[in-house]
């Protein structure tokens, strides 16, 4: 199953807490029994709980490129991501994993924003960009891994449950009447 979270502070100079992401780890480990990954750096922070399913001994994430200017943590399968390994490999990308997570990093600098088009499965991730000072987290076309995201107090916050996003200090805890009201009568909240 696996389970993925984190933060990106706005300000620059306001550093990632990892005990934060750490916290925001254990509170999904039912997700992840098998391992756990953190990457923190500057403003931003990834984590992820880890369920192995392929490249038990080497998959551990979070996932980087060769220079590891990119950063990755996944949710989820991608199911021709050993033909994206071949193409990939014949461009020169170096792989050194036998996951499926590390098509993500050599994808997104092959193809750029278009990456995403060439991912099939089910997934949910959060993908750091060093050079660029870009978070982009993206969830498979249908939804079928969850990602949740909310800002607040000038972070930008997400997980896999929205208990991750509950586990950053001071986020408030009122409930949204309108949304509410929308969800139970139509089962999604159409605004």
């Amino acid at each position: 199953m696996c389970g993925i979270c984190g933060v990106s502070f706005a300000q620059k100079d306001r550093p990632a807490d990892e005990q934060l992401i750490r916290r925001m780890c254990d509170t999904i480990i039912h997700r992840g029994p098998d391992d756990e990954g953190i990457f923190v750096e500057g403003n931003v922070g990834l984590g992820m709980r880890r369920l192995s399913i392929i490249d038990l001994e080497g998959g551990s994430q979070p996932i980087h490129n060769e220079d590891e200017t990119i950063w990755v943590v996944f949710n989820g399968e991608i199911y021709n991501y050993k033909d994206l390994v071949s193409t990939l490999s014949q461009k020169g990308h170096k792989f050194y994993t036998e996951s499926d997570t590390e098509v993500i990093v050599h994808a997104y600098e092959e193809f750029g924003d278009e990456f995403l088009q060439h991912l099939n499965g089910m997934f949910g991730f959060a993908l750091w960009d060093k050079k660029a000072q870009r978070l982009l987290l993206a969830r498979d076309r249908m939804g079928i891994k969850p990602l949740y995201y909310a800002e607040h107090d000038g972070a930008f916050i997400f997980g896999s449950e929205l208990k991750v996003v509950l586990e950053y200090p001071g986020f408030p805890r009122n409930i949204d009447l309108v949304a509410l009201d929308e969800y139970l009568s139509f089962e999604y909240v159409p605004t």
